[in-house]
């Protein structure tokens, strides 16, 4: 492949917010590499000192400002938004800090969305998986099995989001909103499910801290929470009968495995993914009873706030009550 930016109109957009810099060395490797391809915006909102070790540390391509003061609950929306703000491109990768973008799936996500208003790729986790990134994998599958997954990475028009008005900075589920804004003021979505790009997995602390809020999402998917709410009934009707509880299982084995098999999966995602699928399913049986508690104490607690909203539907945000402002 040629060496250079992969186009003269793409940029790229880094929200980040840190309170230890652990994974600093590695963000900079990438960073110096991606910077190499496309421009590369940075918008930090950690504290003063990890702020300033950033500016020093961070190759001299990189672009690094703060986040705008836009008043909004969710920070990783304020610094998408600070970064359409400041950024001349029209076509616009965002990443969270975890994401590994190689130079072919950067050029492939910026191709497709010449002809879309959003793109949506394929996050799958880098080898060695420890445990934990097995059995977040097992959501993964799930979600492609019933249609795409939701990544931490997007590609999306500037001029589209513009126009839209931006997207709401006060919900849980951000990609999940911009996606549906896009959608809602008419723009076309490409799911390219067959676009993988790797992503670190956390450290263990972090995916613990992660399974009730990320069961609170689903209260953006009314007939997936459904679903969900019945899945904990379901299993303690069962315990007396080992064979409901065996077909179960192996029912969502069986879907997951249908979606490693989709588009193309089976090339990033090994053979043994699909039987950690009980295991998710089991917990988020419980996760989303937690979530529900979460949301009677008025959401979830988030950055010394609570957020409500997990996100607005389609038939809300088309009829344009939503604000990328405070709710």
């Amino acid at each position: 492949m040629s060496a250079g930016p992969i186009t003269a109109d793409a940029g790229y957009i880094l929200p980040l917010k840190w309170s230890d810099d652990s994974a600093l060395e590695s963000l900079c490797e990438y960073l110096a590499e991606l910077s190499g391809w496309i421009p590369v915006l940075v918008v930090d909102g950690s504290p003063d000192p990890l702020f300033t070790r950033h500016r020093h540390a961070f190759p001299g391509t990189v672009r690094h400002c703060r986040p705008d003061a836009l008043g909004l609950r969710n920070g990783k929306v304020e610094g998408v938004l600070t970064g359409v703000r400041h950024s001349g491109f029209e076509l616009l990768v965002i990443a969270d800090d975890d994401v590994r973008y190689t130079r072919a799936s950067l050029e492939r996500v910026v191709m497709l969305l010449a002809g879309a208003d959003v793109v949506r790729p394929q996050n799958y986790f880098q080898a060695p998986l420890p445990w934990h990134a097995r059995w977040d994998t097992a959501r993964t599958l799930l979600n492609r099995a019933f249609g795409s997954d939701y990544p931490g990475t997007l590609a999306v028009r500037r001029s589209s989001l513009q126009a839209a008005g931006g997207y709401s900075g006060d919900v849980l589920f951000e990609n999940l909103e911009l996606l549906r804004t896009i959608r809602a003021a008419g723009g076309r979505e490409i799911r390219a499910g067959d676009l993988f790009v790797a992503r670190h997995c956390c450290s263990l602390r972090h995916f613990l801290r992660q399974r009730v809020r990320q069961a609170y999402d689903d209260f953006a998917q009314p007939l997936r929470l459904a679903v969900e709410l019945a899945l904990l009934p379901a299993v303690l009707l069962s315990l007396r009968r080992p064979a409901r509880l065996a077909a179960l299982a192996a029912a969502a084995v069986l879907l997951a495995e249908t979606g490693r098999r989709r588009a193309r999966g089976t090339l990033v995602f090994g053979p043994g993914a699909a039987f950690w699928a009980p295991v998710w399913v089991l917990e988020r049986a419980v996760a989303i009873w937690f979530a529900v508690a979460w949301r009677l104490r008025g959401g979830v607690p988030y950055s010394g706030t609570r957020i409500r909203v997990a996100g607005h539907s389609l038939r809300r945000l088309r009829k344009g009550k939503h604000s990328p402002g405070p709710e």
